[in-house]
C-alpha cells in the first residue's frame, strides 16, 4: 500500500535526508522510521534495565498474606 506524504513540512524533511544521504525519498522515509524504532527499543531496554533494582527489591519483599480491599481503603481514608 503506498504511502503518500501529504503534509509539507514531512514533504522537506524526507526530500533533505534523501538529498543529504543520496537516496531515494522513499529510502529516505525507510531509514527515518527504522531508526527511530531502533531508537525507541533501546530507550525501552536502558529504562527496563533502570527498573530492574526496583522491581527486584520489591519481587524480595515477603508476602503478607493479607487482602486489601474496599473496606481497607476507605478506612485509610477515614471513610465509613
Amino acid at each position: 500500500m503506498p504511502l503518500n506524504i501529504r503534509n509539507e513540512d514531512v514533504n522537506r524533511l524526507a526530500e533533505t535526508l534523501a538529498a543529504v544521504a543520496r537516496i531515494s525519498k522513499t529510502e529516505a522515509v525507510r531509514v527515518a522510521l527504522t531508526n527511530e524504532l531502533k531508537r525507541r527499543d533501546a530507550s525501552l531496554a536502558a529504562f527496563r534495565e533502570r527498573i530492574k533494582p526496583i522491581q527486584d527489591a520489591i519481587a524480595a519483599c515477603p508476602p503478607t498474606g493479607l487482602d486489601t480491599d474496599k473496606a481497607f481503603y476507605d478506612d485509610l481514608n477515614g471513610e465509613p
